[in-house]
């Protein structure tokens, strides 16, 4: 019986610490393998990298039937991507978890297993472009006019997303709302208590998990934790801030934060990053403008309170598990989320009703779902 390959996209994958559409796309390839339909194999496709990310892929995706290491890097192949160059080996099906993406013509008429789908997570280009950099819109817009043009399907990750980037390109019934979930190795280790001497975490706090965009909101929020309704509390930044620690090193020295109340622990691995989000009294996704915010299902997974704007994605993406901090009258925004800090240190009946809720509401999403999803999608096409 002749096999079926899906050939997978695997940027950013074999990173020590992989970004999170690395994570996204390690998850889902994980998933992917598992439960490929009979007479189906998946194969990765990987930018020219050192042999420990090679390495690293191998061990985390063991059930990938081959991996192909392109001779162009991961900046080569982005540009050669961008101008329609460089093909891929084999025929068939393509999955990129990103617009990282072989976009280009291909005859779907004759040659029925021709495809590729494309993933946009997030449609801040058209919608905010003033929170990035100028070369990030460029390119994602760019691809994005590849994928109107060439993709048989675009996956998003909420309707939120999915009705936004419908009113930005004409992609008609090919926009596909898949979901992503809570890594599978986001669980409290048995040494939590020496992890949590180790990191510095103070006995009370809130966390925020980058990384630490404009558009993340965490100007905001650093400000409403000025503010004296926020009781004082500490804040604790897990995640890369890079170029940010700057911007937020003078926020806080502009809203009068001692150094001592912002703790930012960097880039961390899940066991101290699973740790962080048990022990915090809360965690705060004050996103101006987001896709799908993986922080709060993280979260909520751990049974801690969550504290969100009310960006159409989290709205959505939280359901009822949060409270919801309204971005309108931008000058009281920081106000009001230290008002929700507040109720949820004061109140324990609505911080337990939080975790109750938001535990259910992460449970609703699985890798496994969205793999079976992305097999049909691609069987639909």
């Amino acid at each position: 019986m002749s096999t079926t390959t899906l050939r997978v996209i695997l940027d950013q994958v074999g990173n020590e610490a992989p970004s999170g559409v690395g994570r996204y796309a390690l998850e889902l390839t994980r998933q992917l393998t598992s439960t490929a339909p009979r007479g189906c194999d998946v194969m990765g496709i990987v930018p020219s990298s050192p042999e420990a990310e090679y390495a690293r892929i191998e061990a985390e995706l063991p059930g990938l039937s081959r991996l192909f290491k392109s001779a162009l890097d991961r900046r080569q192949l982005r540009a050669a991507w961008q101008h329609g160059f460089t093909r891929l080996p084999g025929a068939g099906m393509v999955h990129a978890p990103s617009l990282f993406a072989p976009l280009r013509r291909h005859d779907r008429v004759n040659s029925p297993g021709e495809q590729i789908v494309v993933t946009v997570h997030d449609a801040v280009p058209w919608t905010h472009p003033e929170t990035l950099s100028p070369s990030s819109v460029s390119w994602a817009r760019a691809m994005a006019r590849r994928a109107e043009r060439y993709a048989d399907a675009v996956v998003v990750p909420t309707h939120a997303v999915a009705e936004q980037l419908g009113a930005a390109l004409d992609l008609g019934d090919r926009i596909r709302v898949i979901a992503g979930a809570v890594s599978s190795t986001l669980v409290v280790p048995g040494d939590a208590d020496e992890r949590a001497e180790r990191l510095g975490l103070p006995p009370r706090y809130v966390l925020a998990v980058g990384p630490f965009e404009a558009r993340k909101g965490i100007s905001e929020l650093l400000w409403a934790l000025a503010d004296p309704t926020a009781l004082n509390i500490p804040l604790v930044l897990a995640g890369p801030t890079n170029s940010a620690d700057l911007g937020i090193e003078a926020v806080r020295s502009a809203a009068r934060l001692a150094p001592e109340q912002v703790l930012t622990l960097g880039t961390v691995h899940d066991p101290d990053l699973a740790v962080a989000y048990d022990r915090a009294s809360a965690v705060v996704v004050p996103s101006l403008a987001e896709g799908f915010a993986l922080p709060v299902l993280e979260a909520m997974s751990l049974g801690t309170p969550v504290i969100h704007s009310d960006a159409p994605a989290l709205v959505e993406l939280a359901a009822d598990a949060g409270i919801v901090v309204d971005r309108d009258d931008y000058a009281g925004y920081p106000r009001r989320i230290a008002e929700a800090i507040r109720r949820v240190i004061e109140e324990p009946l609505l911080a337990e009703d939080l975790a109750i809720r938001g535990h259910d509401r992460a449970r609703a999403f699985t890798w496994r779902d969205a793999a079976e999803k992305t097999w049909q999608l691609h069987a639909d096409l």
